[in-house]
């Protein structure tokens, strides 16, 4: 087996223990040695195991595992077509209201914890996070996610859906998680004066 396979569910147990993925939401991938493993569509987060992943190669064909694959699979392979090496996205309470909250962008700046994205050194950093509006047709969403990112992005947000982030690892994509995380949740509770 893939040991890339069993770190993409360890660290879907891993937001799923933080509370950033409830029951079947969310949906994680990750490029292995030969194909790209994602979640199974309809797999409690908290109970995953190996056997509910599925390999898919770059045009989204199944290559192994027996469940469907994401329905946001199209959404992954787009990343991945762009360097990323594990896409994740979560639906956590902090990034679904600040995706209502704010339509167009979101913007963070003058937070020392910008420090953790990959690439970025100091908390004048200005991280321009995207809202795109949510669709049932992924290929849609999977197309304005690539027409709004910039070569600097880390981040999306699907408005009323939650936050879509990568990275050139699993550890370096989680680590994104946790620092957009914590920086929506000091937004959201500055804005909401608590």
């Amino acid at each position: 087996m893939d040991p890339i396979a069993q770190q993409l569910v360890d660290t879907v147990r891993r937001i799923h223990a933080r509370g950033l993925a409830f029951g079947t939401g969310g949906n994680f991938s990750a490029v292995g040695a030969d194909g790209v493993w994602i979640t199974a569509s309809g797999v409690d987060k908290g109970l995953v195991s190996v056997e509910d992943l599925v390999r898919v190669d770059r045009e989204g064909r199944v290559l192994a595992g027996t469940g469907k694959p994401s329905a946001e699979t199209a959404i992954h392979l787009a990343l991945v077509q762009r360097g990323a090496r594990a896409v994740l996205h979560v639906h956590s309470v902090w990034n679904t209201l600040l995706s209502i909250r704010h339509r167009g962008a979101l913007e963070l700046t003058g937070l020392e914890m910008l420090k953790g994205l990959a690439g970025v050194t100091t908390h004048e950093h200005r991280e321009r996070v995207p809202v795109i509006e949510n669709s049932q047709d992924v290929a849609h969403v999977a197309r304005e996610i690539e027409r709004v990112l910039e070569p600097t992005s880390h981040g999306v947000l699907v408005a009323g859906h939650g936050l879509t982030t990568w990275g050139a690892s699993l550890a370096e994509a989680f680590r994104h998680v946790e620092i957009f995380e914590f920086l929506f949740e000091v937004v959201g509770r500055n804005q909401l004066g608590r």
